[in-house]
């Protein structure tokens, strides 16, 4: 039998597979040091002739909670994230992702983009202006102030992966190093744990919808697995500075993904109209 025939993909070749599941494993890796995998592991699946878009969201999804599941027990082991922060901002951030998933179907993502870009740009230029942003941990909020402004991050970036998904991962470390005040590895290790709950939420949204494919799920989750093992210890020996650059690879990245959606969406169609 076909590799494709078996997976329920018909025109998937046994090369198309290999390209896949190398993608899956550079998503766990980037996935587990600063977020924004699914830049690298959604795309490769909808290049799979045949498979619907849900079909990939969905396997992509299913791929990546076991992905960060991998990470944010390697992270708990070694850096012992504060807990107290972490699973608060999950459930709020899993709560989030069910309403950005509602209102996807009645509001394009396509509004929010422009908006998205032009504050990863800030976020970028911030970054790259401030090495000792997120160096060390210095919380500028304590107690109750401390836990308000860590669900509402949840809230609204559990919403953006509802609503639009990529770089969410990356969002979260933006939220907990550069408002709450984390180092960058503290932040990564808590942003894991919060990923691992949207990711979850997601999955939950797709599965009553038969839009898994479970086999080809599985291989990938076994590569994003290791990707992820792998990522996660890199990131705990070599630090902050090393996830600080990694990071800013991958806002840039975003920035650029993004950006093109925008043209694609919203200014292509003008300048076509114009012509």
């Amino acid at each position: 039998m076909e590799i494709g025939a078996f997976l329920g993909l018909e025109q998937l070749t046994w090369g198309m597979l290999l390209l896949i599941v190398v993608a899956a494993f550079g998503a766990g890796w980037i996935d587990a040091v600063v977020g924004g995998g699914g830049l690298l592991q959604l795309p490769a699946l909808l290049l799979i002739p045949g498979i619907t878009p849900v079909q990939a969201l969905a396997t992509n999804k299913l791929a990546s909670v076991f992905g960060t599941a991998t990470s944010s027990a390697t992270y708990y082991r070694r850096a012992k994230p504060d807990i107290r922060t972490a699973i608060p901002m999950a459930l709020i951030a899993l709560a989030g992702s069910f309403g950005g998933a509602s209102l996807a179907t009645a509001l394009p993502a396509s509004a929010f983009k422009p908006i998205i870009v032009v504050a990863l740009l800030a976020v970028a230029l911030f970054t790259a202006l401030k090495p000792q942003m997120g160096a060390a941990t210095m919380l500028r909020f304590r107690g109750h102030k401390h836990h308000i402004a860590a669900g509402a991050s949840g809230l609204v970036i559990g919403f953006y992966d509802g609503l639009i998904g990529p770089g969410t991962g990356t969002f979260l470390i933006i939220a907990l190093v550069g408002l709450l005040g984390y180092d960058f590895l503290q932040a990564s290790a808590k942003a894991k744990i919060v990923n691992l709950a949207t990711n979850t939420g997601a999955l939950l949204l797709f599965i009553p919808h038969g839009a898994v494919l479970w086999i080809l799920g599985g291989i990938l989750a076994v590569a994003n697995i290791a990707g992820s093992y792998l990522g996660s210890r890199m990131a705990i020996s070599r630090g902050t500075t090393f996830i600080r650059w990694v990071f800013l690879s991958v806002v840039v990245l975003l920035i650029g993904k993004l950006g093109l959606d925008v043209w694609n969406e919203n200014l292509a169609p003008l300048f076509a109209g114009a012509l």
